[in-house]
This record gives structure tokens, C-alpha cells and sequence, in this order.
């Protein structure tokens, strides 16, 4: 699932504009109420980004709340993160799973600091950048960046090792992502400013979804924006290109939330999780939903039992 986690013009601006308001998400049209019982607060509506793995871990989420006594509502596959911060200003989600990195650049006036890497960094300078009314808890171990992925006949064809190694051959080449991508600094953006890649032409696909995986297998594309705990990565003998120049941050995954819907019960049971999920089990658990088709409900019911957390 994020990294994540330098997002441009617009999105910048709505990440400064962000003073979050005490609306409630019980107005949320999409939101599907569950019947476990509420906590001392109201119920917590927990939202996701449009990805596999951003739902799973927004079930999660839920089903840890739900094992705690609160009252849960899911309001899934809203978008890309220019969405999703929009209905956290709004009310209409208060929790969703996050990638340390990807959100610090998001919400970063002039991109992410310099130097700022590490997840521990990461975290110190994130915090400093939250919109009013919003904190995040404690991040996880486990970690899913942005990847670029081609297969194993580009690389060998072209002899890539990495980002770096696509500069002279990047105009022969199409590359396919989120639509967001194209505007993203950590996307079309930053690969022109960091590696000086200017590609044949951008397709806009899915974040890292199967419309990406398959044009890639296809050949309808050559590099694509997978994230690295995708099983496709390896069920297809993919090649992920290094990032020598470090475009993209620690991704650490980390519950964001609005301060109004926190309460120790609901920290207490987001930590729990967040000290449970590794970059290993995450990606066996993501395999299960992609890979084995298995209901999204039952690998996060499995994962929390494996781990003691219901």
C-alpha cells in the first residue's frame, strides 16, 4: 500500500486551507453502518483510498475498533488522497490508514524538508505539518512505497538498475499510474525535477491497480507506478528500479485521524495494530485479497486473530 506518502499547487493549498470543523460523518451518504456498540464518543467513520491495500487496512482499522466497543461506519475506495483530505475536512470520514512520507509531501508548502528521510524523521516533520484538528498515531514498521516497475525483458533490453538509468531512454518509453500521478511531485513531476525523465507519453491508469499491472504485462506500457508490497511484483518476475537519489520518502503506514474522534480506546486499539504490522505480513495479507480473492472482511478478521487484537 503508502508511501504515499511535493503534491503541487492545488493540493498543497488545500492541505494549508485544511482547519477541520466538528461536523460529524453521520451526514456521509456512503458510509455503512456496522451494529457493534459505541464507545464513550460517537462512532468513528473509517475511510480509504481507492487501493487494495488501503481498503484492508481501513478493515482493519475497523474491525480492532469494533473489537474495542466502538461504534464503526466505513466510507471505502473514496479516491486519491486530493479526495480523501477533502472528506476528512469535511467530516465525512474521521480515521483512515496513511503513509508517513507520501502524506509529509502532500502537506508540505515547497515539498518535503530536505534531508528528511527516515521514518522516525519522517514522523517528526509530518507532525509539524498536520492540518488543525488532525493528529496521527503511532506508526508501523511496515512500509509500502511507490515503486517504478518494469518487466524483465524492458530491463534487460534497456539495461535497468534504476530510476537513474531511464534518463536516456525515458522518450521511447510509456509510463502508466494513478491520473493524479501527472501532478504529482512524487509522480511526473518530481521524476522530470530529481532524474530528468521526460517520458513518451503518461497513461493514466490506476493507483498501482490491475489496470496498471495488466497494461504493463500487456506491453500497452513500460514503467509503472506499482507499490512494493503488490504481489504482481513478484508473481509477474517484475524489475522495481532503485531510487538512488531518494524521491521517494520512508512510507511508513500510520492511522490519520481528527482529534475530535480520538479517545484512548480508539488510540489504544489503532497502536495495537500499528505495533503488530510488519512490511512482511502486510504483504502476505495483501496477497490473500489479491492473488487468493479472499473477502477483504476475512484476511483482516485472520490478521487481528493471528495477532491477539480480538
Amino acid at each position: 500500500m503508502s508511501r504515499l506518502r511535493l503534491i503541487g499547487a492545488t493540493v498543497t493549498g488545500l492541505a494549508l486551507a485544511l482547519s477541520l470543523t466538528a461536523c460529524g460523518a453521520n451526514d456521509d451518504p456512503l458510509a455503512e453502518e456496522t451494529t457493534s456498540g459505541g464507545s464513550s464518543g460517537g462512532a468513528v467513520t473509517v475511510g480509504s483510498a481507492n487501493f487494495a491495500e488501503s481498503e484492508l487496512l481501513a478493515e482493519i482499522y475497523s474491525q480492532a475498533l469494533e473489537a474495542k466497543g466502538v461504534e464503526v461506519k466505513r466510507s471505502f475506495n473514496i479516491g486519491a488522497r486530493e479526495l480523501y483530505l477533502k472528506a476528512l475536512q469535511d467530516g465525512s470520514i474521521d480515521l483512515l490508514p496513511e503513509y508517513n512520507g507520501a502524506l509529509l509531501a502532500a502537506l508540505s508548502a515547497g515539498g518535503a524538508p530536505e534531508g528528511v528521510s527516515k521514518p522516525e524523521d519522517v514522523l517528526g516533520a509530518l507532525k509539524k505539518v498536520l492540518p488543525a484538528g488532525t493528529e496521527v498515531l503511532e506508526q508501523a514498521t511496515a512500509e509500502d512505497k511507490d515503486t517504478l516497475t518494469v518487466t524483465a525483458e524492458t530491463a534487460a533490453q534497456y539495461n535497468l538498475k534504476t530510476i537513474a538509468d531511464l534518463q536516456p531512454v525515458a522518450n521511447k518509453l510509456v509510463i502508466g499510474a494513478g491520473p493524479e500521478w501527472g501532478e504529482r511531485y512524487q509522480g511526473l513531476k518530481g521524476l522530470k525535477e530529481v532524474y530528468g525523465l521526460e517520458f513518451k507519453e503518461f497513461k493514466p491508469l490506476d493507483a498501482g491497480g490491475p489496470l496498471t499491472v495488466n497494461a504493463l504485462k500487456d506491453g500497452d506500457i513500460q514503467v509503472a507506478n506499482i507499490f512494493s508490497t503488490d504481489s504482481s511484483i513478484v508473481t509477474n518476475k517484475f524489475v522495481v528500479l532503485e531510487d538512488p537519489k531518494s524521491l521517494y520518502l520512508a512510507e511508513n503506514i500510520l492511522p490519520l485521524i481528527r482529534t475530535e474522534a480520538n479517545n484512548p480506546t480508539v488510540s489504544g486499539a489503532l497502536n495495537a495494530v500499528s505495533a503488530k504490522l510488519t512490511t512482511e505480513n502486510l504483504t502476505a495479507n495483501l496477497a490473500k485479497v489479491q492473488v487468493d480473492k479472499q473477502d477483504t472482511a476475512t484476511v483482516a478478521k485472520a490478521f487481528l486473530t493471528e495477532n491477539g487484537l480480538v
